[in-house]
């Protein structure tokens, strides 16, 4: 879908900025992990596919 969305067009604001907060969640969950702390990384941001969504109805 990010991929779809990324070389099909101009994705929307809400998009990207989602896309650019997963990236540096999961840099902080690599560096969480990193000095030994437990962290589940079966979790994924929910704001991401919500934001696709939305973006999806305003260009539709």
């Amino acid at each position: 879908a990010t991929y779809y969305l990324t070389f099909t067009g101009v994705p929307g604001t809400a998009t990207y900025y989602a896309l650019i907060m997963t990236v540096y969640t999961w840099i902080a969950k690599g560096a969480w992990f990193a000095l030994g702390y437990p962290y589940d990384f079966i979790v994924t941001p929910v704001w991401l596919p919500s934001a696709m969504l939305l973006d999806l109805v305003y260009w539709a």
